[in-house]
């Protein structure tokens, strides 16, 4: 039996996923980057993206929002803000919640009302283009 490599997936909601896989492929702050079983430790901020969790052969999608991933000699943990899978965006609801962001963008006068709807624009982008893809 090929080694396997223990991954956790928690968000403040819930744990999405705990178990033994064949690869993570994560979006960190640098660069998309890939743990594989026996992976040196290392830690990354992530950015909003898909994480692709291969089993088998088998390719699962989630979109995750802001945290870290670290790996251990254990394994491999990320902490996300925000973390759905793939198959549970709702594409139209993404769409109508960023047209409402980018209208709060051009109504917003403090700077913090322009950081704070930038960064929901940036995320929501981040939803639906991980959706499409």
């Amino acid at each position: 039996m090929a080694d396997k490599l223990h991954f956790d997936l928690v968000s403040p909601e819930r744990r999405l996923f705990a178990g033994e896989v064949d690869m993570v492929v994560v979006p960190g702050e640098d660069g998309d980057f890939g743990v594989l079983p026996k992976h040196a430790p290392f830690m990354s901020v992530i950015r909003s993206g898909a994480i692709i969790v291969t089993t088998d052969g088998v390719a699962e999608r989630t979109f995750i929002h802001g945290g870290f991933a670290e790996v251990t000699p254990e394994g491999l943990t990320i902490l996300a803000e925000e973390a759905i899978p793939v198959s549970e965006i709702d594409v139209a609801a993404v769409e109508q919640d960023l047209k409402n962001a980018q209208e709060d963008l051009g109504v917003a006068k403090s700077d913090m009302d322009i950081e704070l709807a930038q960064a929901r624009i940036d995320r929501l982008e981040a939803m639906r283009t991980t959706a499409a893809n």
